[in-house]
């Protein structure tokens, strides 16, 4: 078991994890920071999604315990961090059995620029047709690497409705974040995390410093340095058009509210977005 330090995300896609691994990379000192691993170190994307999708844990464990014995080769370096996406998608069970003191980095980014940003992100992918962007689930089905199934049984919610890429996305959002409070709730690691709210305080150095202090890594220097590529879909910029809104607001309409009850509390209470997760939002009040 490794008791060296570790570190890794609780997030989405598309929501400032490889920026958060160059601002790891460029202020710890003889830390091992990566973003998302492949070759020898198990990205735990693809089929390992679809496997804890399905419940084979197994299978999952199997390729797990290859990325532990990585980590685990790394034990002399002053720590280990990952920023990878991937934690909550398919091994955050197995990976605190492994590493149980890890800590944890939680970047929650407003949910209709993840939605979009990742709809825009996959169409490129696919226009573009990247090797390996998909791969065969066990029922011989493609999905796509970097996401969930849609197997999993939130999606049982909206089943026989006609959900644009968008849409599904948020899907997905809302399950990776409801995600994230279970883990910590059920692993007792409240204590063990920290929040960052992305883009708006990845970019607060007091709050990165206060990251940084609270991951307790070695410091490369006592400057905070902000710098490093934000991983930006080339040529394409996330505007948030009406009919998002729109159908963001049909999708909060479609699930059940056991769905929705986290973000009325912190750490997503007090952000404008998280209005719109309600089933029934405060009316406005009439101006005097």
């Amino acid at each position: 078991m490794a008791e060296f330090p570790t570190v890794f995300c609780l997030a989405s896609g598309r929501s400032g994890t490889h920026f958060l691994f160059e601002i790891l990379r460029r202020n710890t000192l003889g830390v091992i920071c990566r973003h998302e691993p492949y070759v020898w170190n198990p990205s735990m994307f693809g089929r390992p999604i679809y496997d804890h999708a399905v419940g084979d844990e197994a299978a999952v464990r199997k390729l797990a315990e290859r990325k532990r014995r990585v980590i685990e080769g790394y034990a002399r370096a002053a720590g280990y961090a990952e920023t990878s996406h991937a934690f909550l998608k398919s091994w955050s069970d197995l990976a605190v059995e492994f590493f149980p003191r890890m800590k944890l980095v939680h970047l929650i980014r407003n949910p209709l620029s993840v939605a979009k940003s990742e709809a825009i992100r996959e169409d490129l992918i696919h226009r573009w047709r990247l090797p390996l962007r998909n791969y065969r689930g066990g029922d011989g089905k493609p999905f796509f690497r970097w996401a969930l199934t849609g197997l999993e049984p939130i999606f049982a919610r909206v089943q026989g409705r006609a959900l644009s890429r968008f849409q599904w996305y948020v899907v997905q959002w809302i399950e990776i974040e409801n995600r994230a409070m279970q883990f910590l709730q059920k692993h007792n690691k409240q204590r063990d995390c920290f929040t960052v709210h992305s883009p708006e305080e990845l970019n607060y150095v007091a709050k990165v410093q206060s990251l940084l202090e609270f991951l307790e890594l070695p410091r490369r220097g006592k400057e905070t340095q902000l710098k490093g590529r934000k991983n930006r879909t080339p040529g394409v910029k996330t505007e948030i058009a009406e009919r998002d809104r729109d159908e963001f607001a049909e999708v909060v309409s479609f699930l059940p509210a056991n769905y929705l009850e986290i973000f009325q509390q912190p750490p997503y209470s007090g952000w404008e977005w998280a209005q719109g997760l309600q089933k029934n939002p405060p009316a406005t009040p009439p101006i005097p």
